[in-house]
């Protein structure tokens, strides 16, 4: 898709980061006498004002050398290290500004954008995953049960009734309640892991991170993500997820945690429980909010299977961009080895994040429009609830909303934001081997779009 390729009839149905605050304050001067209600009458109701208020498709574009001068500066800061980016205008798709666009960057977690878009592209948005318990085959394994992983890493272990980490997952005990009803009686449990296929880390993760809670090792079947804490935010991930799982299950049951093993074949034997996942459109959401790696490799294998590929690390990612692909997005130069950006030889090019960004704005792709809700909001949400604060970049706070990126040396934005004047813009920067305060300065460089109204 070219840079500057028109493309008529594009608009935007949100109004990005409009700042209304509206308080309504009913007051209900009801006096109470034994006679009867007999006090003044209650106010009347307040009227409220609307909250989301259209952009205009009238706004002034950036021009070029507005933008430019604006820039100028805070691309000055050495803490940015090496840097890419572009902004392109999102009601005409018009490039309006680039550096380096098309050099391949380590991404960080902002790969996650083009997992989301891959499957709301791909897969119905209301898809839910299940997790089945099945009886083993008779002959050794005679009263074994086996949880047969369907690629649902939620479920939660909380008691009903009780929050769970992840919103509308399934309960391992509706598992547990629906065998004891079904008459089976138990002996053992075992595991089946057969959906997904290759290795369980992906090229360029580091072992560290399971025990850093940033990721576990891919599994079909997970309780709370693989935490082994699943109430504490800073919970480290367990090596054997797939394994805890079972476990669990088996503690519910009544039976030894202990004897839970992997399942040597995928079982045929008669269906005795089942849960469902949330729908899709929850779990992105999620993923897209925390940042959440393992629902990210999750996702990709569930496009992967939509597309006939194995649901393997190689499979989603390969599945990814070829969505990406098929539908207009210049993926030239990527080379993905996860679907969550965790992995150190990732390398995409701001290109092509722009242009997912660029898609969910538009008219031609409409189920991408999500994908603009799930982006943080700066100073509000997400992983930007706690950034565009400072003093000097406050004003982008709430205008501006994005995917971030994080590893060592690496910081990445890319998003949508209002500019003064009400014209909306798409971004995406990378910068690679950042100083100390590099994640400052971008933050300090993207704020610039919302500021000026590099008019000239």
């Amino acid at each position: 898709m070219s840079a500057s390729r028109p493309r008529r009839g594009r608009h935007i149905a949100l109004a990005l980061g409009v700042l209304v605050t509206v308080v309504a304050l009913v007051v209900v001067a009801g006096l109470l006498t034994r006679g009867g209600h007999d006090g003044p009458p209650a106010p009347a109701p307040v009227a409220l004002q609307a909250a989301v208020i259209p952009v205009s498709g009238d706004a002034p574009m950036p021009t070029v050398s507005g933008l430019a001068a604006a820039l100028a500066g805070p691309l000055d800061d050495e803490d940015l290290g090496a840097f890419t980016g572009r902004i392109a205008d999102a009601l005409t798709g018009k490039e309006l500004w680039a550096k380096n666009p098309n050099v391949p960057m380590q991404p960080a977690s902002v790969t996650k954008t083009l997992t989301a878009a891959a499957a709301l592209l791909t897969l119905d948005r209301e898809d839910r995953l299940t997790t089945r318990v099945v009886a083993a085959d008779s002959g050794a394994t005679a009263g074994t049960v086996v949880l047969v992983g369907g690629g649902d890493t939620t479920i939660s272990t909380a008691d009903p009734g009780s929050p769970t980490w992840y919103r509308g997952a399934a309960r391992l005990t509706d598992l547990a309640d629906q065998l004891r009803r079904s008459g089976f009686q138990p002996t053992g449990v075992q595991v089946d892991t057969s959906l997904y296929s290759g290795p369980r880390m992906a090229q360029g993760w580091d072992g560290r991170d399971i025990l850093g809670g940033d990721i576990a090792p891919m599994e079909p079947v997970m309780v709370d993500g693989g935490r082994t804490q699943p109430t504490t935010v800073e919970s480290r991930r367990s090596s054997t997820p797939a394994l805890d799982a079972g476990r669990a299950l088996a503690g519910a049951l009544g039976l030894d945690p202990k004897r839970v093993v992997y399942a040597n074949t995928p079982p045929a034997g008669e269906e005795l429980a089942t849960v469902q996942s949330a729908p899709l459109i929850q779990r992105l959401t999620e993923m897209m909010h925390s940042s959440d790696n393992v629902m990210a490799e999750a996702v990709g294998r569930e496009v992967a299977a939509k597309l006939g590929r194995p649901m393997s690390f190689v499979g989603g990612a390969a599945a990814v961009l070829q969505v990406l692909g098929d539908n207009g997005v210049d993926t030239s130069g990527a080379q993905l080895h996860d679907n969550s950006g965790l992995s150190v030889d990732d390398r995409l090019t701001a290109t092509t994040l722009d242009e997912v960004v660029a898609q969910a704005t538009g008219d031609e792709h409409p189920q991408l429009r999500p994908l603009l809700d799930m982006l943080a909001i700066a100073g509000g949400s997400g992983t930007l609830s706690d950034r565009f604060l400072g003093d000097d970049i406050r004003e982008s706070a709430g205008w501006l909303r994005a995917k971030t990126g994080s590893l060592t040396g690496t910081n990445t934005l890319a998003g949508v934001v209002t500019d003064r004047a009400g014209r909306v813009l798409t971004f995406s920067f990378m910068s690679n081997n950042a100083g100390p305060t590099g994640r400052n300065a971008l933050d300090t460089l993207a704020a610039v779009l919302r500021t000026c109204g590099c008019g000239s």
